[in-house]
């Protein structure tokens, strides 16, 4: 059953193999022959090694017989990687060695699947940007990074100009439709891995700009409102004019040594306190707000 199964398995004595299946060749390219000898952990993928060493010597000290599971990434022949599950039982042997049956399972479709849905669990079914969830997780993730390294970042808020009046008039899968051209020009303007577009909720939408200093902030906010109103989609109900246009609200953090503002929230209602000045100072216009945040630097 062994040398014909689909799964891996693996004899390992003090850390090297002893026995390694035959469907380690078919199915992650190794050369049985020259794995007998060498150390268990080099087919493991360099950053996942800390873990698995660590939980290796757990269980050593703890002279136990165990049988423990884990999902951990390894190196095939070709140099590519595959996610694999491990099942590993652990025998301590009256010699004093450590004797370790291992059975690797590729679980790389698996894995795939798992991160496809995470993806789509992240994005927004109608626009395709970020949901509400990754804005989240991202206003958080840039907010502590912009502490810690006592810089800043920018956050926009952008909302439809008159957009129940255009669903009103123009229907509803027109009003789909608008948002997902809006959500396309937006999505233009999170350019670098720090940035994220998002919509937000509704006709509103929020780009997160990470390490971002005030000026170019404002002046992308500028850029986005000027984008939209270039796209020229008809909105004859809209009192900015023939055609759609939004109001943005900008603030921008800024880590100081001896700020008060300590939570991310804070920046979510200067950006909305702008886009709520926007909007009555009479649309299709930025407004701006600043928050001094206090740097963790020491």
């Amino acid at each position: 059953m062994i040398e014909h199964g689909t799964d891996v398995v693996c004899h390992i004595v003090d850390r090297r193999f002893t026995y390694v299946s035959p469907a380690a060749q078919a199915v992650f390219g190794w050369d049985v022959k020259q794995m007998i000898g060498t150390d268990a952990f080099a087919s493991i993928f360099p950053p996942d090694l800390p873990m698995l060493k660590e939980m290796f010597a757990r269980i050593y000290l703890s002279k136990e017989n165990k049988i423990s599971r884990h999902q951990v990434r390894v190196v095939c022949g070709d140099g590519s990687t595959k996610w694999v599950e491990t099942n590993v039982q652990f025998e301590l042997g009256e010699d004093g060695k450590t004797r370790t049956v291992l059975v690797i399972r590729d679980i790389a479709d698996r894995k795939k699947l798992e991160e496809e849905l995470a993806a789509l669990a992240l994005q927004d079914g109608l626009t395709g940007l970020g949901n509400r969830r990754s804005f989240d997780q991202m206003l958080d993730r840039s907010w502590r990074e912009t502490l810690r390294e006592g810089g800043e970042m920018a956050l926009l808020l952008l909302d439809i100009d008159y957009f129940k009046q255009f669903n009103d008039s123009q229907g509803h899968q027109a009003g789909d439709d608008c948002l997902r051209t809006v959500a396309k020009c937006i999505g233009q303007y999170a350019r670098r891995p720090s940035d994220m577009a998002c919509r937000y909720g509704g006709e509103e939408f929020a780009i997160i700009l990470g390490k971002a200093e005030p000026n170019a902030a404002i002046a992308i906010a500028e850029e986005v409102r000027s984008s939209i109103a270039a796209l020229g989609v008809p909105h004859e109900t809209s009192m900015c004019g023939k055609y759609l246009t939004v109001s943005i609200g900008v603030a921008t953090a800024v880590a100081r040594l001896g700020g008060s503002i300590r939570m991310p929230e804070s920046l979510l209602q200067a950006a909305d306190h702008a886009l709520y000045k926007a909007t009555e100072g009479g649309r299709n216009r930025v407004e701006v707000s600043v928050v001094i945040a206090p740097s963790e630097r020491t």
